[in-house]
């Protein structure tokens, strides 16, 4: 059997990423794939509850500690995203380890004590950065509401995403229109399905 393709989106708060990512999954699904919607941070378990609270303003937390707890909520993950992947399923995934490792080091964390946690991850197959001026991102409905939300931090998790940029990353213009962008990513999705269907799933996120 032909595993799936963990197809990951990542990027700046309101770039897009959540509207592509439910547009990619609907797509595929037409074309006769099997593929589902992965958020993270998952706030449907315990330790999602207790991230979802910070991220609400709801309560604080030390960096170092949300910071694990975001890890944690990915390592809770990893079988499930593994079995889904493994049956053929292809997992769209909104946010990943590069998110985490981005927002905490903006807040001054060392780089490369973020990076730790998440060391042995699964690697996605296929990973597209929606990039955009922050002050764009600014203007769009629902900026602020949430913790992270403020143009100083997101200007630093920006340079962060670009530094921790793979050479085989495709960056994508979030300013393009909604279905420039899906058509890009369509077609990239696609292209990755075919070329990891038979290769074994890619663990060793970050390792040496």
């Amino acid at each position: 059997m032909s595993r799936g393709a963990f197809i990951l989106l990542e990027g700046c708060d309101r770039t897009g990423k959540s509207t592509q990512a439910q547009m990619l999954v609907d797509r595929l699904t037409q074309l006769g794939h099997r593929a589902i919607l992965w958020k993270f941070p998952d706030r449907t378990t315990g330790i999602g509850h207790m991230i979802n609270g910070y991220l609400a303003k709801h309560q604080d937390l030390n960096d170092q500690a949300i910071h694990l707890l975001f890890s944690a909520n990915r390592w809770e993950a990893v079988e499930q995203l593994a079995n889904h992947l493994r049956s053929g399923t292809h997992l769209v995934v909104d946010r990943y380890a590069y998110s985490g490792v981005a927002f905490s080091a903006a807040k001054g964390l060392d780089l490369e004590w973020c990076k730790q946690p998440d060391v042995g991850l699964l690697k996605p197959d296929l990973t597209f950065f929606l990039d955009m001026p922050i002050q764009a991102s600014m203007q769009r409905g629902g900026f602020g509401e949430e913790r992270y939300e403020k143009e100083e931090l997101q200007t630093r998790v920006r340079d962060l995403f670009l530094k921790l940029r793979e050479p085989d990353w495709k960056v994508v213009d979030a300013t393009e229109t909604i279905d420039q962008i899906h058509e890009k990513l369509t077609k990239a999705a696609q292209e990755t399905i075919q070329t990891v269907a038979s290769r074994e799933l890619q663990y060793g996120l970050w390792a040496s």
